[in-house]
């Protein structure tokens, strides 16, 4: 795993600044802390830094090809670079080091831009041609590994693996991005290709940019990769399951290449449980010691120390087990540095405890991120299916007037037990398919958004709506199946967006490399196209995967209901109410002109009194501000106000 930097112009022959590349690729030493590289030419810059994982002697980069005329900077792991060696080398190439990053130099002089269509990995890179004069940037197809651009004042397109690699950039503009808060106030994290930065964008999962010299502008992104919107034809149960169990073991053990340490998370889940069952399998089979594992366990019901324990005790592995404790006004403060922008996931916290506690003793980690996505596990898959059903038989007037008006008339219960907190349930249903499904993932409704900001960003919004891209989304899909349709939108969103950024980040910044199995792209395409019944089924998600699994973990984990990776934050700012006071209606919120600091008072009040539940609003609040506050001191005037860096509409 690596950081990635560079500048490029498309018209101007001159050397880019040294200094200028070798600050963009120090702001990313986290994400490779055993060396740094640069290459130089008229118009082009490149940069690395280097976290060693494979052919730890001769992967330095960036890599030139032996005759110089292609250079790559690479992030990520090719995981079938063998089969590509192999193929390239009967073709004539011949490879120098033993380094994955070698394929892409070959594969590129050999196959061009359908290179991409042959990777089998996570990935962000830059790739020069100097004969062609084209640059390439290219990302993975699920979003693993990041990769952002912006256009500098001079023309330049300035790139780097994370936000701190531009913003180490003094002629960057850092204007924000009023679509961009109104998202993350909505959905807790910024969409691609959208930043909170109005001039910088995220290339998106799948999707390439090639850049020549002599253009004059920066094309848009081209896709090179689609997942399936219908399903397949039914097979038998124990049919699928063998070819799952293929297929997962296959994933796994491709994940395996490493020249460093090496272990899994464990939390007592069947994710996380299935890739450490077929991990520690592989390892034993090749006389490996015994495969590391490790978990972060919260007190309380969500404690799932034991459950990790049992899969540890089934797999044989040497597991360790840390309890959790998390200051969650102080990480609120903590996510513009790891995240670059406001990022509202506060699983995030406990993630990067578990990331610190591996790092202590692995260079890299597998995960069992992926598998609610492309295995239908999370409840609102549930839900939104049940809803679907209802919308069947109700036709769409009668669905809005009567159990429209019930929803708005029944009172909002968040102190309730769960089976009589009703309002949201109605109201879903008495939406439309896409519109309802979008209140599953929205985290502030669009009242309650407006009603904490400033006029001023009400106005820049100009009807902007979050839904409409979850809309959109689900439109390109089979109508018929809206299970798939809920999974497709958030293979979109949600994982790229959220799950993804989450644990590039947390990995990355205790310089630690993170490998999802279940992400691998050719079973995310099987996966997802297999009927929704075998995916759901008696209420309960991942049917496919537990039988798959079955013969690996104990019975009680694969019954064992989901469990989120997270402690509960309610209390801690009910307890920290005058903390939470203090920033919230401090210099960074009220001087950003953002904000209406009457709603924000309220809201801090209603939830310090008990009287209603605002956690989710309150946690998104006080990483924007903990965002404005770190912004503000990098500025040159600390006292610039984000009112001025706003881009109006």
């Amino acid at each position: 795993m690596c950081g990635v930097v560079g500048l490029f112009h498309p018209s101007n022959p001159h050397l880019p600044e040294a200094g200028l590349i070798r600050r963009m690729a120090e702001a990313l030493r986290h994400r490779g802390p055993d060396g740094e590289g640069f290459h130089a030419e008229p118009g082009l810059a490149l940069g690395h830094r280097r976290l060693a994982i494979v052919d730890l002697a001769g992967g330095a980069q960036p890599m030139a090809s032996e005759d110089g005329r292609l250079v790559v900077s690479f992030n990520g792991e090719i995981y079938n670079h063998q089969a590509l060696r192999r193929e390239l080398e009967a073709a004539g190439h011949r490879f120098r080091t033993r380094s994955d990053t070698e394929a892409l130099l070959h594969g590129w002089r050999e196959w061009g831009p359908g290179l991409l269509e042959r990777l089998n990995g996570m990935f962000a890179f830059a790739l020069w041609d100097r004969g062609r004069g084209e640059l390439l940037l290219a990302r993975d197809r699920l979003g693993e590994k990041p990769l952002h651009y912006a256009r500098l004042p001079d023309g330049t397109l300035a790139f780097a693996s994370e936000l701190a690699g531009l913003l180490a950039l003094p002629a960057l503009p850092r204007r924000l991005d009023p679509v961009a808060v109104d998202d993350f106030l909505a959905l807790g994290y910024v969409p691609d290709p959208h930043t909170i930065y109005a001039g910088i964008r995220r290339l998106p999962a799948a999707h390439f940019l090639l850049l020549r010299q002599g253009a004059a502008e920066v094309p848009a992104p081209r896709r090179y990769w689609q997942p399936p919107v219908a399903p397949r034809p039914a097979a038998a149960d124990d049919v699928v399951a063998a070819e799952l169990a293929a297929r997962l073991d296959a994933s796994v053990r491709a994940r395996l290449m490493s020249d460093v340490p090496l272990g899994t998370f464990l939390s007592g889940g069947v994710d996380s449980g299935a890739v450490t069952a077929l991990a520690a399998r592989a390892v034993a089979e090749a006389a490996g010691g015994p495969l590391a594992t490790f978990t972060i366990g919260f007190p309380g019901e969500g404690d799932e120390r034991p459950q990790a324990a049992l899969v540890a005790a089934r797999c044989g592995t040497t597991h360790r087990a840390e309890p959790g404790t998390a200051d969650y006004l102080a990480a609120a403060r903590d996510q513009a540095r790891i995240f670059g922008e406001p990022f509202g996931d506060h699983s995030s916290v406990p993630t990067l405890a578990v990331c610190a506690l591996a790092r202590r003793h692995v260079t890299v980690a597998l995960s069992g991120d992926g598998g609610d996505e492309v295995f239908a596990g999370y409840r609102r898959y549930r839900w939104h299916v049940l809803a679907e059903a209802v919308r069947a038989f109700i036709p769409s007037p009668l669905r809005r007037q009567v159990i429209g008006g019930l929803a708005r008339a029944y009172p909002k219960l968040d102190q309730a037990p769960r089976w009589l907190r009703a309002k949201h349930t109605l109201t879903e249903i008495s939406l439309e398919s896409a519109l309802g499904y979008y209140r599953t993932v929205c985290k502030l409704h669009h009242d309650r958004r407006r009603a904490l900001l400033s006029p001023g960003l009400r106005a820049a919004l100009d009807g902007h709506d979050p839904a409409a891209r979850i809309g959109a989304l689900m439109a390109e899909c089979d109508p018929a199946d809206p299970l798939l349709q809920a999974q497709y939108a958030d293979l979109h969103t949600y994982l790229p967006g959220d799950i993804l950024v989450k644990t590039d980040r947390t990995s990355m910044a205790v310089s630690l490399e993170l490998r999802p199995p279940l992400l691998d792209h050719e079973l995310v395409g099987w996966g997802m196209a297999l009927p929704a019944g075998l995916k759901q089924r008696g209420g309960q998600g991942k049917h496919v995967l537990r039988q798959a699994v079955a013969p690996l973990l104990p019975p009680e984990i694969l019954q064992r209901r989901k469990q989120g990776f997270a402690a509960s934050i309610g209390g801690q700012l009910r307890a920290g109410a005058a903390v939470v006071r203090d920033r919230l209606l401090g210099a960074p919120m009220l001087d950003s002109g953002l904000f209406d600091g009457a709603a924000l008072s309220r809201l801090v009040e209603e939830h310090a009194e008990g009287r209603l539940d605002h956690t989710q609003a309150l946690w998104h609040l006080l990483v924007f501000e903990g965002f404005l506050a770190a912004e503000g001191r990098a500025l040159p005037d600390a006292a610039a106000g984000a009112a001025d860096m706003l881009v109006r509409a």
